[in-house]
């Protein structure tokens, strides 16, 4: 399946732009979602939760009081791939 090949890492940075607000970290897409409190932040990752297990495209997250950092990356192609991108789209979707 293509969404699930590496990218290099010239074609993430030119996909960055898609996601406004990630960035390249460490081979992973990173970005930290803050709200107003701890229950709206759970309340965010349950709905990733269900979207990511639809997707069967689980991230690496991290939750502190009111933010979610997400680190996003295919594990079984070891790296970055498109379907890396069309998780973060979903999660700004939800995020609103």
């Amino acid at each position: 399946m293509a969404e699930r090949q590496k990218l290099s890492e010239a074609e993430v940075r030119a996909r960055l732009p898609e996601i406004p607000g990630w960035e390249l970290v460490e081979g992973t897409l990173q970005k930290t979602f803050r709200f107003a409190s701890f229950v709206q932040a759970f309340g965010f990752m349950s709905s990733v939760a269900l979207v990511a297990e639809a997707m069967n495209h689980h991230p690496d997250w991290t939750n502190v009081y009111n933010r979610v950092t997400f680190a996003l990356n295919t594990h079984d192609v070891g790296g970055i791939s498109a379907l890396d991108f069309t998780l973060a789209k979903r999660i700004e979707e939800l995020a609103g």
